[in-house]
């Protein structure tokens, strides 16, 4: 394995902007009715079968149909741009679980679902149950209306499936990492190798029940001529709020405000509405993402409803060890404590496609 700490431009399909990459629809898959008939078949078998979802396998629900156009995708997220919009599922004729079944038993064969939070949700929902915003430091990003920053998440791959979308904005915006390094090279190479060392990522305003307060991770990797980031300053300033945290360097902070100032200029971000039935799966090392915020319908179920999975890819892309949050997310089929008891009810797809009402 050969890593690299040399500041050099990235090529290739990652390094894309917004401006040019919208002139297309070729990130757009839309799915073949005979791909949708068999998802649908599927998920209904999903739905009476009702396994564990910490133990079910792709090998239980094999793909014939769509298995090519999975392959693809898998392409897409780890060696071109990064993403890939589906679209296609009849989601307004289904109930929230079979699409949250439909959606999972993708998301088996597209990676390893993984938990996204201590109670050990292996789907989780974007959702708003609260009216904090961001300057709030108890908000979830997950569960407010708010504007959200440009970041990285806590997985290989994120993936959106939209159930319902606001009744106004909520618009999802991605950035090209490789793109923003570039612009950083081009502009101040002095800084860039920054980038390469270690900072203190903010665990616990990410998840309120975290085990430690920080995790550490550089922002950038190559390994093997492979570019990744992980990224989102807001939790590397909030991280300073602890004590035991190395105090920022004067040059760290200035790297990572004209890295946020870059992220922002216009024509580098894509922005997408999402449509009910979409699916997007992202590369969290290839692309960033943001949201605009949104408004939402007075009435509980017609508000704003991602369904969320967070997958691992080890293996498919080499990156430095420790980097993002690979260090400290766990598995599915186990706890980070056994002694802590959860509800297994959470772990079938019935209760797993309704949103825990937490604020």
């Amino acid at each position: 394995m050969s890593v690299s700490t040399v500041p050099k431009p990235v090529t290739g399909p990652a390094a894309w902007r917004g401006d040019g990459l919208g002139q297309s629809q070729e990130w757009v898959f839309q799915l073949s009715p005979g791909q949708v008939t068999e998802l649908e078949t599927l998920g209904e078998r999903f739905m009476r079968d009702d396994p564990d979802l910490r133990t079910v396998q792709a090998t239980d629900y094999p793909l014939v149909a769509t298995a090519d156009a999975v392959q693809a995708w898998r392409r897409d997220v780890d060696c071109g741009r990064g993403f890939v919009l589906v679209r296609g599922l009849r989601t307004d004729l289904y109930s929230d679980a079979l699409s949250a079944a439909i959606y999972y038993i993708l998301g088996l064969h597209m990676g390893e679902p993984i938990r996204q939070n201590e109670h050990g949700d292996l789907v989780d929902h974007v959702y708003a149950t609260s009216d904090k915003t961001m300057d709030d430091p108890t908000a979830l990003s997950s569960k407010v209306r708010d504007q959200l920053v440009y970041h990285s998440d806590s997985s290989d791959v994120v993936s959106l499936m939209c159930l319902r979308p606001a009744r106004a904005g909520g618009a999802s915006c991605l950035v090209s990492g490789a793109e923003i390094y570039n612009e950083i090279l081009r502009r101040r190479p002095d800084l860039a190798p920054l980038l390469f060392e270690p900072f203190y990522w903010d665990w616990k305003r990410q998840d309120h029940e975290a085990p430690g307060n920080t995790y550490t991770s550089p922002i950038v990797s190559i390994v093997d001529g492979v570019f990744s980031m992980y990224a989102g300053a807001l939790y590397i300033f909030t991280a300073q709020d602890y004590p035991e945290v190395p105090r920022l360097t004067p040059r760290q902070v200035e790297v990572l405000e004209l890295f946020d100032a870059i992220t922002y200029e216009p024509g580098m971000a894509i922005e997408m509405d999402f449509r009910p039935g979409d699916i997007q799966w992202l590369s969290n090392y290839a692309a960033l993402h943001a949201r605009t915020g949104f408004t939402d319908y007075p009435e509980p179920q017609r508000r704003r409803h991602l369904l969320r999975l967070w997958l691992s890819r080890k293996g498919e892309r080499p990156v430095v060890e420790g980097f993002g949050k690979n260090a400290v997310v766990q598995p599915r089929a186990a706890a980070r404590d056994p002694s802590v008891q959860t509800d297994n009810n959470h772990f079938h797809i019935r209760v797993a496609a309704v949103p825990r009402l937490i604020s």
